[in-house]
């Protein structure tokens, strides 16, 4: 009763491009995820250090990288038990000091950030819009960022997996968010760089795009429509 009393009541937007059909509501709410997009890439020097820690070849150390990171990400797992089930898995033998670089290195691969992502996101809330950040997340990287991060502060509402012990792309990680905002999904837009994140999304009503680079972020939000509604990011 509430999403269709919100279709009827508030102004609505026509997307004819991407695979929108039919009328869609006014966005007040634009969700971010964090790695790759208010982040950069893996920062190389700490990835650089992961790699000669762990004595591995690139593509050895991706694979076992992942394998366990969707439990690490839920706070299943720490980082203390994370990497040694790695060792586990790829047969080899890490100190208790091995183990503390390779959680530092690893916090510090995903922590160089993506500023003009940041600055248009400061765009956004200036605009009036709500701004939240939803991210898969291990508790090690968070406690950083809360330390380091001043500017998450800007952000109207955080949702990190590892606390809430789900992860993108469960259906029920989106909902929260969106209640924790104060917004139906059809009111928000969300970006991630993974497509599988970007379907659990629209899944539940949200908005969705992939991001791979603020040229590319702005063009989809022009042929969507979004430039007369919200601040586009500067490129």
């Amino acid at each position: 009763m509430y999403l269709f009393t919100c279709v009827c009541v508030l102004p609505k937007l026509t997307f004819p491009h991407n695979g929108y059909r039919g009328i869609l509501m006014a966005i007040r709410a634009v969700i971010f995820d964090y790695g790759m997009v208010l982040s950069h890439p893996q920062e190389p020097s700490a990835l650089n250090n992961l790699l000669t820690i762990t004595g591995l070849d690139r593509e050895t150390f991706d694979s076992h990288y992942w394998k366990h990171r969707h439990a690490y990400d839920m706070g299943k797992l720490n980082g203390q038990t994370y990497w040694q089930q790695f060792a586990a898995d790829t047969a080899i033998e890490l100190t208790t000091t091995e183990i503390d670089r390779l959680i530092e290195n690893d916090v510090l691969m995903w922590c160089t950030i993506n500023e003009p992502m940041l600055a248009w996101a400061k765009m956004l809330a200036d605009s009036g819009l709500r701004i939240g950040i939803l991210s898969n997340m291990g508790e090690e990287t968070l406690s950083y960022m809360r330390q380091e991060f001043s500017w998450l502060g800007d952000f109207h509402h955080h949702t990190w997996s590892c606390e809430l012990g789900i992860a993108k792309p469960d259906p029920a990680i989106y909902t929260y968010t969106c209640e924790q905002l104060d917004v139906a999904p059809s009111e928000a837009l969300f970006l991630d760089d993974k497509a599988e994140n970007i379907r659990g999304a629209e899944g539940v009503g949200l908005l969705g795009i992939q991001f791979r680079n603020i040229e590319q972020l702005q063009r989809d939000l022009e042929a969507r429509g979004f430039s007369e509604e919200i601040p586009l990011p500067l490129t």
